[in-house]
């Protein structure tokens, strides 16, 4: 017993090629090769035409996209040169700031010392809040280095001159003195010597006066002055580094800005030379133009000279005719016996002389969404190849399809229309003698003629092709009178039905 499913179907090619428009909005066609032509290797090879949609509107925006991307690509040059030179300069600016830093650090280590003025860095570093008392330095001379130094050495160096000559001319008036007091010495010696003394006394104040002014107010004056000409030159670099990066940054944001516009302009130019090529449709394979609107039922687009199609739209198929397929719907019911591979049994209504076989391709995995006629009817598309190369099959023939779903062995089986369901029963009318027997069966497979018994009958009974109709209500008295007379008493009265019922109903067959 043979369980299979028979649908009809298209015949469509297994591989093809669709050629849709690629141009975007509406386009009218403007010229297109007549169905039906045949496309050959060297017509692929010459670049043929099939089809030309009109490019007229678009051919007019070229002049203004030109002009819009040379625009963008001068922009975008000058960006580019703009951040060029403003990187160059930040480098020299931090370069001079750099340097200033350099130098107020040497001026400030000139005057204190190496030494004396690191550690007063170093601190400074470590508290930003410390504010050093400079005066606190010069009380130890000997710490000190550089200029600083140098000038307390001149200080002192003058004082002590300033004694020294102030020893001397003590001496020389005490000296002169003793002569005076001896009529040695004149009056004007006298005066002299004191003169002297008097100079030199005021040049030792003076000296001292120096020191100290410049222990209480040059010193702390200067070296505040080098410390904070030091940390300006930094505070003046952090500046010129952050002034650089946000003058980089314009500068860059600028430069992307420019770029973008350009790769925009440079995009939608490149764009609309490449709509303006999709205009112009050529022979991309070998094989037979189909035009799309004559293998779908449902387009609303005819396709023709002068008819408008949108992006995406299919336009033209170049069936591949060397490896073709039937396109069938399978019933929801059957669809999870369809497995790929299954052979199937193939009969073209244009050729039904001849048999062709196949096997499933593949299957849907979601029911048809066109139905909408029949919403309820739930079908899934399913491909099945045609073996071998038939140049004679074309695109939309109607293909019957038989898939061979399985072949039972040694199975009893009876025609389909003798088991009837009787409260959610099997059930089937076996003959015994003069009437009919009610018999509960348990099926199994079956096809479009036969359906398997696995339970219920044996082998050589026969059983009625046209059951009559029970209700659970009906006693069985009733039941027996509603069954068929005897093979005599139909022969008396309806020869042709008796006849035909003992004669020709078919046995259970293994």
């Amino acid at each position: 017993m043979i369980i299979s499913v028979t649908e009809s179907g298209d015949i469509k090619a297994v591989k093809s090629e669709d050629i849709k428009s690629k141009v975007e909005g509406r386009n009218a066609i403007v010229n297109i090769v007549p169905e039906g032509t045949m496309i050959t290797p060297e017509d692929v090879n010459n670049g043929k035409v099939l089809v030309e949609l009109d490019s007229s509107k678009l051919k007019e925006q070229v002049a203004q996209k030109e002009i819009d991307f040379t625009t963008a690509e001068a922009s975008f040059a000058d960006a580019n040169e703009s951040y060029l030179i403003q990187l160059k300069q930040n480098e020299s600016d931090v370069t001079a700031a750099e340097l200033k830093v350099k130098f107020a650090l040497m001026d400030f280590q000139k005057y204190l010392g190496g030494d004396i003025a690191q550690e007063v860095i170093e601190k400074m570093e470590s508290n930003a809040n410390l504010n050093p008392d400079m005066t606190l330095l010069i009380n130890d001379p000997n710490s000190l280095g550089g200029e600083a130094s140098k000038q307390v050495d001149t200080l002192q160096d003058a004082i002590l001159l300033a004694r020294g000559n102030l020893e001397r001319a003590s001496d020389f008036l005490e000296g002169t003195q003793k002569l005076y007091d001896a009529n040695y010495a004149s009056e004007l010696e006298l005066k002299g010597a004191k003169l002297d003394v008097d100079r030199y006394t005021v040049q030792e104040k003076a000296a001292l006066k120096d020191l100290k002014l410049y222990q209480l107010y040059d010193f702390p004056k200067e070296a505040e002055t080098f410390l904070s000409n030091y940390n300006e030159a930094k505070l003046e670099l952090e500046r010129i580094q952050a002034r650089a990066r946000a003058q980089l940054a314009q500068a860059k944001a600028k430069l992307t800005s420019a770029k973008a516009r350009y790769e925009m302009q440079k995009k939608r130019l490149e764009k609309l030379l490449d709509q303006i090529e999709a205009c112009v449709i050529k022979a991309p394979a070998v094989g037979q133009v189909v035009y799309w609107s004559s293998t779908e039922r449902w387009t609303r687009v005819k396709i023709e000279q002068g008819a408008e199609v949108y992006e995406g739209y299919k336009i033209i198929t170049i069936p591949d005719a060397s490896e073709m397929k039937v396109e069938i719907k399978i019933h929801e019911t059957w669809i999870d016996r369809i497995e790929p591979n299954q052979p199937a049994k193939i009969t073209i209504a244009a050729f039904s002389d001849k048999a062709f076989t196949g096997k499933v391709l593949k299957k849907a995995p979601l029911a048809d969404p066109d139905r909408w006629l029949n919403p309820d009817l739930k079908v899934y598309v399913t491909d099945v190849s045609i073996d071998g190369t038939h140049n004679f099959l074309k695109t939309g023939m109607t293909g019957k399809v038989e898939v061979l779903i399985d072949e039972l062995q040694d199975v009893l089986y009876v025609p389909i229309q003798s088991v009837v369901t009787v409260d959610e029963k099997e059930m089937c009318y076996v003959k015994a003698g003069r009437s009919a027997e009610k018999r509960e069966v348990e099926t199994g497979l079956f096809n479009d003629n036969f359906v398997e018994i696995k339970s219920g009958l044996t082998e050589g009974e026969k059983v009625l092709l046209n059951p009559p109709r029970w209700t659970e209500s009906e006693p069985a008295k009733e039941q027996a009178e509603t069954e068929p007379e005897p093979a005599k008493e139909q022969a008396e009265t309806e020869p042709e039905l008796a006849k035909e019922q003992a004669e020709t109903e078919p046995e259970p067959s293994k």
